[in-house]
């Protein structure tokens, strides 16, 4: 059981590695979209980064199926929600991102119903199930991932229109975190395959079961929706929501699923009740937006000193001893002033 513990924290530290380098790695991208899934693969396989932070998490893949073969669904939950702290220091420190209050209380909060599932929890009680009825598997994945794409879509839709609110991308997480959680199922069914003998038989039982197909369709899909979503939207927002909706389908459906009964004593059934409703209802009411930036101060203008005055331009006289002409503010040579006025020949010559 120990291992087990040591393999879900060393997940959690993988995946919260490539999670953030793959962040990074994004931020220097031109902008993706799933529209254009063969472009998106070409830029990110051109990364460095990327490609380190994939590796990461394909590590983490594999600490998930020691997990899976030694905890029960709900406990492994439990303990990979942990990684939420870890994501969000890696964030801050490398992305220098920074959570607003009102995330802070929610993330807060989401760790408070994520310990009432593990508090509810009894070693020896709780049986590790190894296998599912590929019919109920495929009833309970099915129409999650069509609830995922059908939200991820919708909210690209909504982010194309000129005039809207930066989004904060919990519509996003919500729609990866459904396709993870489909995912985590399957390694969980993946792990009951693996046995030391007859490994032939294991390989030719795995594939007639539907868990390496799902693993192949939330790979293909969760790999470009989950790029375009992290290039737009905070890390330290948007895994959090993710981890905490796969953790929550996982722990539910998949109790459900591979028959790991709910605890008998009333006092741990309400802690995973409970523990599943509080945090359905924080990510329910989470921000959807990001606050708009503040506008920045205008600099007022600096005062202008005062001018002195122009002095006034005197016209020449053209007559000994009479006084010059007064400045009219008509530049010289143009107006009155430049033109012999009409009766001047007149007087001049009386």
């Amino acid at each position: 059981m120990w291992w087990g513990v040591a393999a879900a924290l060393l997940a959690n530290v993988l995946y919260s590695a490539g999670f953030v380098l793959e962040k990074r790695a994004l931020a220097a991208l031109p902008e993706v979209s799933v529209r254009r899934p063969a472009r998106l693969l070409r830029l990110v396989l051109g990364s460095w980064l990327w490609i380190g932070g994939s590796l990461a998490l394909a590590s983490g893949f594999g600490a998930q199926l020691v997990v899976y073969r030694t905890l029960p669904i709900a406990a492994a939950q439990g303990i990979f929600v942990s990684g939420l702290v870890i994501l969000v220091l890696l964030s801050s420190v490398l992305l220098g991102e920074e959570t607003s209050g009102r995330e802070r209380y929610a993330l807060g909060a989401i760790l408070v119903a994520l310990l009432m599932v593990v508090l509810s929890l009894k070693e020896g009680s709780d049986p590790v199930s190894r296998s599912a009825p590929a019919p109920l598997i495929l009833l309970v994945c099915v129409p999650s991932l069509a609830l995922g794409v059908g939200l991820y879509g919708a909210a690209e839709r909504r982010a194309r229109h000129r005039h809207r609110m930066p989004t904060t991308g919990v519509e996003y997480g919500v729609a990866v975190g459904l396709l993870y959680g489909v995912s985590s199922l399957a390694i969980k069914g993946v792990s009951s395959h693996l046995t030391t003998s007859g490994f032939g038989s294991a390989v030719l039982g795995l594939l007639r079961s539907p868990y390496p197909y799902l693993l192949l369709f939330t790979g293909v899909f969760g790999l470009v929706m989950s790029q375009a979503a992290l290039q737009r939207c905070r890390a330290s927002l948007i895994v959090p929501v993710c981890t905490t909706v796969t953790c929550l389908f996982t722990a539910v459906l998949g109790t459900v699923a591979f028959g790991e009964a709910l605890p008998e004593d009333p006092l741990r059934l309400t802690l995973r009740t409970g523990g599943t409703a509080l945090a359905v209802s924080v990510l329910l009411v989470m921000p959807k937006h990001d606050a708009a930036p503040e506008p920045s101060a205008q600099a007022e203008p600096p005062p202008q000193s005062p001018q002195p005055p122009t002095p006034s331009r005197e016209l020449p006289s053209h007559e000994p001893g009479r006084p010059a002409a007064e400045d009219t503010g008509v530049p010289a040579g143009q107006g009155a002033a430049a033109s012999p006025r009409k009766g001047d020949g007149e007087h001049r010559g009386n």
